[in-house]
């Protein structure tokens, strides 16, 4: 049994085969994905390169600036961008008009492509972002209203709020009576009066890098009516099939709240998996021991490793090289980690992050696979794909909102080029991919369906030889980063180099190794030791070291 490997995905990106979508475009210029995209083949592809679960981004209605395809803009005062933010949730109950054939069948198309999915093997995985909804949430939940619910009988935040007053339990937002609400920009119709606290900011005033597109929910510290009504959220969709929810910025919603809500949705979904994005190492052991979420993203542990790693390479530069800037950092976060390694979801890209493949961070998606090596191979931990990653997207589109920034926009009707070729590639257009993207997929491909398949990957012990191979031959301390994966029969060496230069590398393995995995020296390895590894730059490799066992 392989790792978890998740790939995370917008349904409005993938699918639109727009070849000339225009900066700032509307959907109707730009084209969009639909349901329906995420079809037999885009599933069957998916299925083949080791994925186990889809992460789809973006399907639970947002504010938009659309008004085709079923949907009614919000005002252009506080949306971002002419498609809107995923995180700006409008309505918790229904998903995007603007991704069905037909509008008015939304949720059924929906039902059917999470039917699809799991009919190819894979499971479901949507957005819950407790922190905030958008600033006009309600304003298309169906009428009438009445005792605070729609007349779906769905509870609608605010309905029934003091607005009088800046703060009470019994409350959904938080208010500043007398003041109205001053948005960074636009020049929309939209007023809110009294004012409310955005997402991140509490205030009437918030700025133009705050969610100002969003209002943050009030939780207090103690069970109120606010989390009676998150929990119908997540019921809702665990009862259309769902597996799971990435939940947005836990950090800041009380862990209580996670910890009781958690409970109460296992109780009916007892394998329902639940994801948290947290940043402060130091509460990782809290979220998994005390508050019982399955993973947690190790952005401040191995995806900033990672990144310093590859993105500071300073050899050429005669400057020396910083702890920060070091592969060493790698043992040093797993050690910190200790039993919560398990529950960690590494990666290499998301929505939020640079494309390793931009100019922003490598420049080249050749140079991400000794991070892959080390983010897929060295633990037990789950993994995470960004859509379009395997063919080197490298989020250097001028999309609108989102400008020249290494990243894919979330917040514009789009098409990127890689994903349009990569979507025609598994639908057998065989000239798609250019000879470089063919030629990065299939490394890339590879290494995801070893991690998916293999034991040792997948449910083996971990060693880490760097200690040990300091002085070792063309062994470089903070360009190298070296491990054993062991299961049962089977033992494989990973070696990972962030040099810009091939390596060949002595590795020693001690006799300790030996002990803690339970292998007999004498039978188990081949060839002898030390172990020499050639290893092509900014790369990886994986020797099987053939036990007799």
């Amino acid at each position: 049994m392989g790792k978890p490997i998740i790939y995370q995905v917008l349904p409005r990106l993938w699918g639109n085969l727009n070849d000339s979508p225009v900066k700032g475009g509307t959907l109707a210029q730009n084209g969009c994905g639909k349901f329906r995209n995420m079809d037999r083949e885009s599933l069957e592809y998916l299925k083949s390169i080791g994925i186990s679960h889809i992460w789809f981004t973006g399907v639970i209605r947002h504010a938009t600036l659309c008004d085709t395809c079923g949907c009614t803009p919000s005002d252009e005062a506080w949306v971002k961008g002419n498609a809107g933010s995923p995180f700006s949730i409008t309505d918790w109950f229904d998903v995007n008009p603007y991704l069905a054939d037909n509008p008015d069948n939304r949720m059924e198309e929906f039902e059917e492509m999470v039917e699809r999915t799991h009919a190819s093997g894979l499971k479901v995985l949507l957005d819950f972002i407790p922190n905030h909804v958008a600033r006009d949430y309600g304003r298309f939940s169906p009428r009438p209203w009445k005792d605070g619910r729609d007349a779906a009988g769905h509870p609608v935040f605010g309905a029934q709020d003091d607005t009088s007053v800046n703060w009470k339990p019994e409350n959904d937002f938080f208010y500043y009576p007398g003041e109205e609400l001053r948005l960074p920009a636009g020049n929309g119709t939209f007023r809110e009066f009294p004012a409310k606290a955005s997402g991140n900011f509490f205030g009437a005033a918030p700025g133009i890098n705050d969610w100002y597109d969003t209002v943050k929910l009030n939780y207090c510290d103690w069970h109120t009516a606010t989390w009676d009504k998150m929990l119908e959220v997540v019921l809702f969709w665990a009862r259309k099939g769902v597996d799971g929810m990435r939940c947005d910025m836990v950090e800041l919603v009380p862990a209580d709240f996670f910890k009781w809500l958690i409970a109460k949705v296992h109780e009916e979904f007892p394998d329902f998996m639940f994801i948290a994005e947290v940043y402060m190492k130091n509460l990782y052991s809290k979220y998994v021991h005390e508050v019982g979420f399955d993973y947690l993203y190790d952005k401040s542990g191995m995806f900033d490793a990672l990144a310093d790693v590859v993105h500071k390479n300073v050899e050429d530069s005669g400057m020396p090289v910083e702890d920060w800037q070091s592969a060493r950092r790698l043992t040093w976060n797993w050690q910190f980690l200790g039993d919560v390694q398990p529950h960690m979801l590494n990666f290499l890209e998301n929505h939020d992050e640079i494309r390793y493949a931009s100019r922003f961070m490598a420049g080249d998606p050749e140079k991400s696979l000794a991070a892959l090596h080390a983010a897929l191979f060295l633990n037990t931990a789950a993994f995470m794909v960004y859509f379009g990653e395997e063919v080197g997207e490298k989020g250097m589109d001028e999309e609108g909102l989102s400008s020249v920034n290494g990243r894919t926009t979330i917040f514009d009707w789009w098409s990127p080029s890689s994903v349009r070729a990569l979507y025609r590639h598994i639908h057998g257009d065989n000239d798609a991919l250019d000879s470089q993207q063919k030629a990065f997929l299939e490394k890339f491909t590879s290494l995801t369906r070893f991690a998916a398949t293999d034991n040792a990957i997948g449910r083996g012990d971990m060693y880490d030889l760097c200690y040990c191979n300091y002085a070792s031959d063309g062994f470089n301390k903070d360009k190298h980063f070296a491990f054993l994966r062991d299961w049962e029969d089977e033992t494989l060496l990973v070696v990972c180099n962030f040099s810009s230069c091939d390596s060949d590398i002595s590795i020693s393995i001690p006799e300790h190794a030996f002990e803690w995995l339970g292998m007999d020296k004498t039978e188990t390895l081949n060839p002898d030791l030390p172990v020499r590894v050639h290893v092509k730059a900014c790369d990886g490799t994986i020797v099987r070291l053939c036990p007799a066992r």
